[in-house]
């Protein structure tokens, strides 16, 4: 999750969220900080809903031997995205939800230093990609929604085709 102001004059589905007014994008990475699928938000939605839609826009087909897995094994997120309704539906889909507890801030724990796991690393790397590369996603200038998803699609698009060059 990461927040991209609006430009100027606004446009649709923008709303004034925690860190200011504009949109939240939401982003279902796999193990290397790669995007699987993307969903996009005003800034004052509800993080937890849009775990099991980004779920469902993924198609995974592996090539291991014996039958092909078809979905996730393991969901690491933030603490966000942490609530009993949420676990509870992520192991009815078969996928073991790795979400630390959400911890209330007290005298006991406020001197101890911020950790960001391996996974939070991954996610914020990607939110980056998004941000040096396509600077037309750092500021949302246009005012309809499906634009902007249009643009956010194309970065994953092309995230993924310089990868395999690379690789390949």
């Amino acid at each position: 999750m990461a927040l991209f102001p609006p430009g100027k004059g606004g446009g649709e589905e923008i709303a004034y969220g925690g860190k200011g007014k504009g949109i939240l994008i939401h982003t279902l990475t796999e193990g290397n900080g790669m995007p699987l699928s993307n969903s996009t938000t005003p800034a004052n939605g509800n993080e937890r809903e849009q775990v099991l839609p980004l779920l469902d826009k993924v198609k995974l087909k592996t090539l291991k031997r014996g039958r092909p897995r078809k979905r996730l094994r393991v969901l690491a997120a933030d603490k966000g995205y942490d609530s009993k309704q949420q676990r509870a539906s992520l192991r009815k889909r078969g996928i073991r939800p790795q979400i630390p507890k959400r911890v209330w801030k007290t005298k006991k724990n406020k001197g101890r230093p911020i950790k960001i796991s391996v996974t939070r690393y991954q996610q914020e790397r990607c939110f980056a990609w998004y941000q040096r590369k396509y600077r037309r996603l750092v500021v949302r200038w246009e005012r309809r929604k499906v634009y902007f998803d249009a643009f956010l699609d194309l970065a994953t698009i092309h995230i993924w085709i310089q990868r395999i060059l690379l690789v390949g």
